[in-house]
C-alpha cells in the first residue's frame, strides 16, 4: 500500500467517480484506475460498487474513505502551516451554516484580524450542518441543533425567539404580537424536515395544543420567504433572521416558550487549530448591533446551568 494509492482511492470516493477524479489529479483514468485496483488487491477489500454511472463506497470503503478524510485534511493543514498560510493573517476556512446571518458577522471581524483570511460558506439545514463537519466537508459550523456526537465540540452562543413571517398586508401584520392559540387553522408554508426552526415552531405547537395547516413544504429559506411574499401562507422565522424585506412583516409570538439555541461546531480534535480556536471564539464574543437587546434572550434551564460556555456532548465545562 503507498500514499499514491490511498489518494487515488480518497479522490475517486470524493468525486464519485474515476473521471472528474482523474481530471481532479490530472492524470490518465487508466493509471488512476490502475492505483485503485492496486489498493483494493493489496487489503483483499472490494472498495467500490462499480455502477454504470460512476461509482459508489461499499461497507468498507465508506470505513477507508473516513480515515482517508482525516488524512488528507492533516496533509492540507501541514501544508498550509508550512507555507505560513495559517499564520495570523491568513489561511482558508470552509464554513458550514444554517444561514448567513449569524456566520457573516463572525467571518466579517475575522477577516480584520487576518486581512487574508479566504473562506467558502455552504448553507443549509441544521443537521445537515453537522454532517459536513462530521465528513470533513467544512471546517466550523453555526448550526441549532444541538452537537450531541461526541466527534463534535461546541460553543452555545445565543439564543433566538421565533415570530410569525406574514405579507404586509395581513390582518396580523401591525400587531405587536400574537399568541400561540391565535395561529389555530392557519396556513403555512414551512421548510423541510431537518429544518430546527420549524422543529421548534412544532413544539411550540404541541406545548400550546394548537393545530396549524401545512399546506406548501418548501426546501430553501428563499423559498419559504417569497411563497409567503406571494400570499401562499404564512411562516414562521427567528427574530434575527428575518432580515429586510419590505414586503414582509414580523411579529413576535409573545408565549413560545421553546427558542432556537444556536452553536459554533468543530471537530473536537481540530479545536486547537489557530484559524478554527478563532472562529469559535468569534462566535463566543458576538454582540448585536446598534444596541439591540435580541442576543440577550433568556436561555432555557438546560443551558442556563452552564452559561454560554464552551462544552463537548460528552462533559460540559
Amino acid at each position: 500500500m503507498s500514499i499514491t494509492q490511498l489518494k487515488a482511492f480518497h479522490i475517486v470516493a470524493q468525486s464519485g467517480g474515476f473521471s472528474q477524479a482523474a481530471r481532479d489529479m490530472a492524470i490518465s483514468q487508466s493509471t488512476l484506475s490502475s492505483h485503485v485496483r492496486e489498493l483494493e488487491a493489496h487489503c483483499g477489500l472490494n472498495l467500490f460498487e462499480r455502477k454504470p454511472r460512476g461509482v459508489s463506497l461499499s461497507a468498507d470503503g465508506e470505513r477507508l474513505f473516513e480515515i482517508t478524510s482525516r488524512l488528507f485534511t492533516a496533509e492540507k493543514e501541514a501544508n498550509a502551516f508550512l507555507r505560513g498560510e495559517a499564520g495570523s493573517n491568513g489561511g482558508h476556512l470552509r464554513v458550514a451554516a444554517d444561514g448567513p446571518i449569524l456566520a457573516l458577522p463572525i467571518l466579517s471581524r475575522l477577516k480584520v484580524d487576518r486581512p487574508k483570511l479566504t473562506f467558502s460558506l455552504a448553507v443549509d439545514n441544521s443537521a445537515r450542518v453537522i454532517d459536513q463537519v462530521l465528513d470533513y466537508r467544512a471546517d466550523v459550523a453555526i448550526t441549532a441543533q444541538t452537537p450531541d456526537d461526541p466527534r463534535l465540540y461546541g460553543v452555545h452562543f445565543l439564543s433566538m425567539r421565533i415570530g410569525l413571517c406574514v405579507p404586509v398586508g395581513h390582518p396580523l401584520a401591525e400587531r405587536d404580537g400574537v399568541k400561540m392559540t391565535e395561529l389555530e387553522g392557519m396556513s403555512f408554508v414551512m421548510r423541510e424536515r431537518g429544518s430546527r426552526t420549524r422543529e421548534i415552531f412544532e413544539k411550540n405547537l404541541a406545548d400550546h395544543g394548537t393545530t396549524v395547516q401545512q399546506i406548501v413544504e418548501i426546501s430553501s429559506r428563499e423559498g419559504v420567504r417569497e411563497a409567503i411574499a406571494n400570499g401562499v401562507g404564512c411562516g414562521v422565522v427567528a427574530d434575527l433572521e428575518f432580515g429586510h424585506d419590505g414586503r414582509l412583516a414580523f411579529v413576535p409570538i409573545d408565549d413560545a416558550r421553546e427558542l432556537i439555541d444556536e452553536y459554533a461546531i468543530c471537530l473536537a480534535e481540530r479545536r486547537h487549530l489557530p484559524l478554527i480556536r478563532s472562529f469559535i471564539e468569534g462566535a463566543s464574543h458576538l454582540q448585536p448591533e446598534n444596541g439591540d437587546d435580541a442576543f440577550a434572550h433568556p436561555l432555557p434551564e438546560s443551558i442556563r446551568e452552564t452559561g454560554d460556555r464552551e462544552h463537548t456532548p460528552a462533559t460540559r465545562q
